[in-house]
């Protein structure tokens, strides 16, 4: 590394100016995953922290539309009950409605149906303010709901039905579907409110038998069986991960977001790799000195990739630095915005591995550097 710290130091300038680029790339993969994390929180954090394994939807059912088009009944639920390996089994119904609150504060919620006594039912330790699931018109709703100005006693009023919930319990921390806040509510209350009936009005018997899907959780240790259990059932199965894909808008904005960070791998690389073919090829006469004098190739190329490899893990963390800083700022505003530890870990090694492979790929010429050559075209 002799070489490379004297180049790097008389020629700080220009690594300056590239590691520049780089560590802006870093600035600009920080915020995308910030927002990228931030949008799938905002996006699918309510069914994240459901206690379930798979959806079990309507046969048939496409999978980017299977929370808003799936209907299943209480036969399917008994079909997939008695499957080997289902730990709990149970209904789950899921709407999006608007509503309104009582000094006329206009509330988008998620509706999540769920029994009461199920284990899908919000858990004590859950609930940060007021209780859980009991009253038939009582809601338990995420903490975010809070930032409208509503609480635990306010009662919100779903539009075009006229149905009055009343907030029961506040949720620790985020819980949202199609960025849209959760409130988790009686099954029964939600099949009346699904079947569009209006208060004190006669509701159609099979609506009670109806859900979203049925909610899986399979045994410890136990594996399930989901083509046995959907051909029993009538149903397709997917895990919950896969799940989210039916969160209005998730695919689209992960797939985006995924792309735009792709690209600027793609770019930091190729910018890294122009850089070091340049500075290779104006220092070819330096090389065929080094050369003639009795260094290797291996020892100039190492000495080369280690120039570079101090250049990005510079750059780059100076730039994850920055991006933090932004980053920080982001999260006191209402855009959707997250940072974790995982994503920038990985983007700050694809950026360091990728800029490596860039400048791999100008280095070898190095090795068809002939000092001879070289050394008597500079007489």
């Amino acid at each position: 590394m002799f070489l490379a710290w004297r180049e790097l130091w008389f020629a700080r300038s220009r690594f300056g100016l590239m590691g520049a680029v780089v560590g802006l790339v870093a600035v600009l993969v920080v915020m995308l995953s910030g927002l990228s994390s931030g949008l799938v929180n905002d996006g699918v954090s309510g069914l994240k922290k459901l206690p379930v394994t798979a959806f079990a939807f309507d046969d048939g059912t496409a999978v980017d539309s299977a929370f808003s088009r799936s209907t299943v009944d209480r036969d399917q639920l008994a079909a997939w009950s008695a499957q080997d390996g289902v730990a709990e089994a149970a209904l789950f119904g899921n709407q999006l409605v608007n509503a309104e609150g009582a000094n006329g504060e206009a509330v988008d919620l998620a509706l999540f149906g769920v029994e009461p006594d199920s284990f899908l039912a919000p858990a004590p330790d859950a609930v940060a303010d007021g209780e859980g699931l009991g009253d038939a018109t009582g809601i338990v709703v995420s903490d975010t709901v809070t930032e409208l100005g509503l609480g635990v006693g306010d009662t919100v009023t779903i539009e075009r039905l006229g149905t009055e919930l009343t907030i029961v319990g506040v949720l620790d921390g985020q819980h949202t579907f199609g960025h849209v806040d959760v409130a988790y509510v009686p099954l029964e209350t939600w099949q009346e409110i699904h079947s569009g009936a209006l208060p004190g009005t006669e509701v159609r018997p099979e609506a009670y038998d109806e859900a979203t899907a049925v909610a899986l959780s399979v045994a410890d240790g136990a594996e399930l069986d989901t083509a046995a259990g959907d051909s029993d059932a009538a149903t397709m199965t997917v895990p919950l991960d896969e799940s989210f894909d039916g969160s209005p808008g998730y695919a689209a904005e992960t797939l985006t977001l995924n792309l735009i960070q792709l690209f600027l791998y793609a770019i930091s690389a190729l910018v890294v790799g122009a850089f070091f073919t340049v500075w290779t090829i104006q220092r070819k006469h330096e090389i065929a000195v080094a050369r003639a004098m009795g260094a290797s190739t291996g020892y100039l190329v190492r000495d080369a990739l280690g120039q570079a490899a101090v250049v990005l893990v510079v750059s780059t963390v100076v730039g994850m630095a920055v991006g933090v800083g932004f980053g920080a700022l982001m999260t006191s505003t209402p855009m959707p915005f997250a940072l974790e530890a995982g994503p920038l870990a990985v983007a700050a090694a694809l950026l360091v591995g990728l800029g490596l492979l860039g400048a791999a790929a100008s280095v070898g010429r190095i090795a068809h550097v002939d000092p001879l050559t070289a050394l008597g075209g500079q007489r």
